[in-house]
């Protein structure tokens, strides 16, 4: 009886175990078997408004974030996945006043228009424009440090919106 009730709970488990092949602690539902490469071009600051070296940073924080979460190589061309786009919009607007008719807070406001394609499953390639804020205080100059915070805030939560658009099945 012992002996039955064991293989009856190996059998049971062997799915389960079998099931867990391609989980990952990130979410990313890559099939590594057909999957080895992604490609990040650059992403154009075609903005009204041009804050440099922007540009640059946004290509860099995706690719950190694609090698940092997948077990994916980095390639220059012919990548299974390829990441392109270009940052549309770069703008600080205030969001309320006071009575002397300042700004009591800002908004810096980025967003980016992504072209996602997978070569392995054309289903999944898309293209959207992925967006974020950072508010401050309107008195406050956004520039060195307070800029660059900013900056990194506004493209860590894009860069992770974009990396569970394309590869996470949530």
């Amino acid at each position: 009886m012992k002996y039955a009730f064991k293989i009856a709970l190996l059998i049971a488990l062997i799915p389960m175990i079998q099931g867990c092949k391609f989980y990952s602690f990130t979410g990313a539902d890559i099939d590594y078997s057909t999957t080895q490469t992604f490609q990040v071009n650059f992403f154009q600051n075609n903005a009204p408004i041009v804050e440099p070296g922007i540009a640059r940073d946004f290509t860099l924080e995706l690719q950190d974030i694609l090698i940092n979460q997948t077990s994916l190589d980095l390639v220059n061309n012919n990548g299974d996945l390829v990441y392109e786009g270009e940052i549309v919009e770069y703008y600080i607007a205030p969001i309320t006043a006071q009575a002397n008719s300042t700004a009591a807070q800002n908004r810096l406001t980025i967003s980016i228009n992504v072209r996602f394609f997978n070569t392995k499953k054309e289903e999944k390639d898309f293209e959207q424009r992925f967006s974020f804020y950072f508010d401050y205080a309107g008195q406050t100059q956004l520039t060195g440090t307070a800029l660059d915070e900013a900056i990194n805030i506004i493209f860590e939560r894009i860069t992770q919106d974009i990396f569970n658009k394309s590869l996470a099945n949530w």
